[in-house]
């Protein structure tokens, strides 16, 4: 090893729980000594903004632009990332290497023990547009409160300024925290890449891709990117409900479910697709295409 890598990560417990995985993983691809990959802590401009929801300051952006300028300037040799909080299209100059095996995919509901279970009325806080639409679509009589903050946060406003509230799973379950009833993905579907932890390095580092290719989970990488390939397909913004989830069968086959929703749940336009990834790598866009069209105006024009 030339000298220790440096590994830049964003500050909140869940993303230093996250980059202490992609640590301990290279070290053990590698027979490295522990510690050897050296954490590097940058806040972001998502972590300071938390009076307003993303989307109206930035969105997406906000939670990887610090990080590139560090991997960018050399301060950094590479950048871990919740893969649904990375923007679909990236700067050429980065490159996502590696991604470690997929955790639960689903959301949990904190605050009750289902979504019928929730009283009539009741307040649920959450900053996602796509779960928003989910909730409202199952339930429309439910009042949704904007909530932003880390994991802790969230929990600690239940009761106070909600009465549920949904965390992902994956970043409970990184955390220890065995709160909640997993809600299925066939009741409400998951975002883009959710659940899914990124590498990204500079698209010129040799020596850091090879690197990290022994600890990239191939079915993970391909799943997340077919994901990714239709969230950068039907466009929209971090205000557009969007949920995908892609599978890959023992055939190597790809099972892609989509869904586009209105802002108030009222309207669905959701589709599948099962292809082969090598000989098919458009499927994903052309389901986007399909969804779009068939959509009614009130998805369209959050999808423009």
């Amino acid at each position: 090893m030339q000298r220790p890598l440096v590994l830049g990560t964003r500050g909140s417990p869940l993303a230093l729980a996250q980059a202490h995985m992609v640590a301990a993983a290279l070290e053990a691809a590698h027979g490295w000594p522990a510690d050897s990959v050296e954490l590097r802590t940058v806040k972001t401009s998502g972590d300071r903004i938390q009076d307003r929801p993303l989307a109206e300051v930035g969105g997406k952006y906000l939670w990887t632009k610090e990080l590139d300028q560090f991997l960018l300037g050399g301060e950094t040799d590479l950048s871990v990332h919740s893969m649904k909080d990375v923007e679909s299209d990236r700067p050429e100059a980065l490159h996502i290497a590696a991604m470690l095996p997929r955790a639960d995919v689903r959301d949990r509901l904190i605050g009750a023990e289902s979504l019928d279970e929730l009283a009539q009325g009741a307040r649920v806080g959450t900053s996602s547009p796509r779960r928003a639409a989910q909730l409202l679509r199952r339930r429309p009589d439910l009042q949704i409160v904007p909530l932003r903050g880390n994991v802790a946060t969230r929990l600690g406003k239940l009761g106070v300024e909600c009465d549920a509230t949904l965390l992902a799973a994956a970043g409970l379950d990184r955390l220890g925290i065995d709160e909640g009833s997993p809600v299925e993905t066939d009741v409400m579907l998951p975002a883009p890449a959710q659940a899914a932890i990124g590498i990204e390095c500079r698209t010129d580092d040799a020596r850091v891709r090879e690197l990290l290719a022994p600890i990239n989970h191939g079915a993970t990488c391909a799943a997340v990117h077919a994901e990714r390939a239709f969230a950068r397909a039907v466009g929209g913004s971090c205000h557009s409900p969007v949920a995908a989830l892609a599978v890959v069968g023992a055939d190597g086959l790809i099972w892609l479910r989509a869904e586009l929703l209105s802002t108030d749940g009222a309207e669905q336009e959701g589709g599948e697709v099962r292809f082969d990834p090598v000989s098919d790598s458009d499927a994903p866009e052309a389901l986007a295409r399909d969804l779009l069209e068939r959509a009614p105006p009130s998805i369209r024009t959050l999808f423009a």
